[in-house]
This record gives structure tokens, sequence and C-alpha cells, in this order.
């Protein structure tokens, strides 16, 4: 047991980096009303690879607006 103790100082970060990616993840699916991979986010999350994959391909690209 405590060589699994030993090895923790990874796992902090990844929990760390995970949490932030799916929060990010869950709030833009929901802002573009994109309900099915707000679903698919919700069920399926795996340490950050999939909100990870979403926000670098699938979010919607918001231009900004042009000011006059």
């Amino acid at each position: 047991m405590e060589e699994f103790g030993q090895n923790l100082h990874w796992l902090l970060p990844l929990l760390i980096v995970d949490i932030i990616l799916r929060a990010i993840s869950l709030w833009k699916s929901a802002r573009n009303n994109q309900r099915y991979w707000f679903i698919f986010l919700t069920i399926i999350n795996s340490l950050g690879i999939l909100p990870l994959i979403y926000l670098l391909f699938f979010q919607k690209k918001v231009k900004p607006e042009k000011k006059k």
C-alpha cells in the first residue's frame, strides 16, 4: 500500500485538469445548444480526452462582433 501512496504526486494534477476540461466543455456545449454533445460528455467521460476533443474540434467557433 505504501507504493500506491508514493505515486500519487502525478494524480492530483491530472484530476485538476480533468475537472477543468470537463467543466469548460460541458459549459460550452450547453451554451451552444449542442444537446447531444452535452449528453455524450456527461455520460461518457474518460480522463479529459473526450472534453479535449470537443473543445479542439467540435465547439462552434464564435466570431467577434465588429464595432462600429
